[in-house]
């Protein structure tokens, strides 16, 4: 028997708790992205934690910036922000207000909307490349800045909804260092994933940028 996912969004008290709690109970939900040219959704299934200012590798660490003022705002809200000069990449604020930590979506499944989601992604060359790592989850989604601070807890119109979905098993829920982080947080295992899913990313340790001379 296949179940069917929960279309209820999740409530604020899921998210209302400590980060290393909320990320691997994401794995599974559905992402829900309106926008005028279509709605795109993703079921979750590779996410890092990131636990503000007790960890090195996150935005919060050294505390409120305008950049980052959403993490310390309420739980259940997304955080979205821009890097390279090019990519958009998507958190999920957790934990109580006043306290950031949040959690990075970096990967999923496309399961509704996926002619928009190619469009947006062209370089894809498949299916499962759609959303296969967190900026290329943002593109097809098309998230940008406009959505950051955007209630997840809320069903439509709002442009973003975190719904319950079908949680992944337990049995099926990986976890190791997150990627790309150097320095104190490097090895953290705060990295969560549906073990065989191919929209999941391999892991990438961190590599310094080199300074230009």
């Amino acid at each position: 028997m296949i179940e069917t996912p929960d279309r209820t969004p999740l409530p604020r008290a899921f998210f209302d708790r400590p980060v290393l709690e909320v990320a691997p109970e994401l794995l599974g939900r559905t992402l829900v992205a309106r926008a005028p040219e279509g709605t795109v959704e993703l079921l979750l299934t590779e996410v890092e934690a990131y636990d503000g200012e007790n960890d090195p590798g996150s935005h919060a660490f050294r505390g409120p910036t305008a950049r980052n003022a959403v993490m310390f705002g309420p739980p259940g809200h997304a955080y979205v922000y821009f890097t390279y000069g090019m990519w958009h990449c998507m958190n999920v604020v957790c934990g109580p207000e006043g306290k950031a930590s949040g959690v990075l979506l970096r990967g999923g499944r496309v399961t509704l909307g996926e002619e928009t989601a190619r469009k947006r992604r062209l370089p894809a060359r498949k299916d499962t490349e759609l959303a296969k790592g967190p900026a290329r989850l943002a593109t097809a989604l098309g998230i940008d800045r406009t959505l950051d601070g955007v209630d997840l807890c809320s069903g439509p119109p709002s442009p973003l909804s975190l719904l319950a979905g079908t949680p992944a098993p337990t049995d099926l829920v990986r976890s190791g260092p997150r990627t790309g982080v150097g320095g104190g947080g490097a090895h953290q295992p705060w990295r969560f994933w549906t073990d065989g899913d191919p929209t999941v990313s391999p892991y990438r340790a961190h590599v310094p940028r080199k300074r230009r001379s």
